[in-house]
């Protein structure tokens, strides 16, 4: 205590008084918590009346009867505002980056950073259910349902994270209403509209992407952002590294003469790594939107309703038709579930080289077909039942 404080307490409520400080003069609390002293300002002596200020003490020692100890909560709560949800985010990240590949790092980021927002200067424990359903709801109006879902699923992510780390009690997520999600996609194209699509591609960067993710049945950030290290010009396939594909593992894709005279016709630019980068731009394929539209535009009535993605469902489910395996067609689509889900992927470590190779050739040689409308010159693979394979 300073030498020159000095304080006059009040003779009607046990606690309360004056303090003055170097000629200032402020209202003051004093209790007990167990063995310890606390002392507590309630107001500046100038501006608040002994009556003003009495009143206010009043109903601060009320709650010292309670049980209840205000500095202790104040104090808690200024510690508390040093982890608002903006700082946990930040080490969240920090930790996350060396546990995630790129892409997935970068959805996280995204979403936490930008979905998350209007959180951000708030206590991580002090954000309520409410706050985050609220929140969600504005989230599923301004971006959708899915968006919503996995902005969701992300900062639930964090509070287990943080719950963990001590930095929060509680994950406010849970109880909240799931963002109603659209019916999954069962679009397959048929015969017609594939080779519709293909011969309505033209030969621009778009069109020889979009080409080869019919011929490869890749996603297409894998095509789009394909880099010319990850040509294997020996061996005719691509090889994927663990960091550019969805399942995290390494994915290598074999090329059959269609898809080769694609990619050897593209041209390539001096200084860039990605085979389909814009000219004035970094990193790969950019335009899928713009290129898109105009496809569709081409194609007017012929094909309606499809995605890209639906190139991919498509090219499963042809080659399935053509007689070609499960297993091989999740080795083809760089899938480590189903099949290799569980027990059967920790001890079964083949990707099926030869038959991903026969079956790529298989479909291949059956768009080509149908683009030109002649016979195919690969037979389709023999369909085996369950009692051929015993």
């Amino acid at each position: 205590m300073s030498e020159t404080d000095q304080f006059i307490w009040d003779s009607k409520l046990i606690g309360f008084g004056q303090r003055i400080r170097n000629g200032r003069k402020s209202w003051i609390i004093q209790y007990r918590v167990g063995h310890q002293q606390r002392r507590m300002k309630i107001g500046d002596g100038e501006k608040l009346t002994r009556a003003q200020a009495r009143e206010a003490a009043r109903k601060i020692l009320a709650k010292v009867e309670l049980d209840q100890d205000p500095v202790g909560d104040k104090k808690q709560k200024r510690k508390d505002d040093k982890f608002t949800l903006r700082a946990v985010i930040a080490d969240y990240l920090d930790v996350k980056r060396t546990q995630v590949r790129a892409t997935t790092f970068n959805q996280v980021s995204r979403y936490l950073n930008e979905a998350w927002k209007p959180l951000h200067g708030t206590p991580i424990n002090a954000i309520t259910r409410r706050d985050v359903a609220h929140e969600l709801g504005k989230i599923t109006k301004r971006n959708g349902a899915t968006t919503a879902d996995r902005a969701r699923t992300v900062l639930s992510g964090l509070y287990s994270w943080a719950i963990g780390q001590g930095f929060a009690e509680t994950n406010p997520i849970i109880g909240t209403n799931r963002p109603a999600q659209p019916k999954a996609r069962e679009r397959v194209l048929s015969d017609h509209e594939l080779a519709a699509i293909w011969r309505a591609s033209g030969d621009d960067a778009y069109g020889k992407v979009l080409r080869l993710l019919i011929l490869l049945a890749n996603r297409r950030e894998e095509i789009g952002g394909l880099k010319e290290s990850e040509i294997d010009t020996e061996n005719r396939v691509l090889r994927l590294p663990p960091e550019r594909t969805k399942s995290g593992k390494a994915h290598v894709v074999p090329l059959s003469d269609l898809a080769w005279a694609i990619l050897s016709e593209q041209p390539r630019l001096e200084g860039r790594e990605h085979v389909f980068a814009h000219d004035r731009g970094k990193g790969g394929f950019t335009g899928w939107s713009h290129g898109k539209a105009d496809l569709d535009q081409r194609l007017g009535e012929a094909v309606k309703g499809w995605r890209l993605h639906d190139l991919r469902r498509t090219a499963a489910t042809r080659m399935a038709d053509l007689g070609v395996m499960p297993h091989v067609i999740e080795a083809v689509l760089g899938h480590h579930s189903g099949h290799k889900a569980g027990t059967a992927g920790i001890y079964n470590r083949s990707g099926y080289p030869n038959e991903v190779r026969n079956a790529l050739m298989l479909w291949s040689d059956h768009v080509r077909a149908l683009v030109e409308g002649g016979e195919r010159k690969v037979l389709p693979l023999p369909v085996h039942s369950v009692h051929d394979r015993m």
